[in-house]
């Protein structure tokens, strides 16, 4: 796993979507900010993405996630969520 690359590529993809800049989303109580950050965190042998479970690098699911990250994509399992990125 090339982490230099995927976390290169993280601040490319974050630019693209405006990091540091947040939008005003009214709701029916008030507003809130947008977009909210999705932390990723990376160990040695795995990542956690959000408040989700622990997820192996060995685990297929993982290996894409990462695989569409190092491509320079966002992540194909957070599209129907985040449609214009996250």
């Amino acid at each position: 796993i090339d982490f230099d690359l995927i976390l290169e590529n993280i601040k490319d993809l974050n630019a693209l979507v405006g990091e540091g800049i947040s939008q005003i989303e009214h709701t029916p109580r008030g507003a809130r900010l947008r977009p909210e950050p999705l932390p990723l965190t990376l160990y040695r042998n795995g990542m956690v993405v959000g408040h989700g479970a622990f997820r192996p690098y060995e685990h297929p699911g993982t290996q894409q996630c990462l695989q569409d990250i190092m491509d320079g994509y966002f992540p194909s399992e957070l599209q129907p969520r985040y449609p214009d990125g996250v």
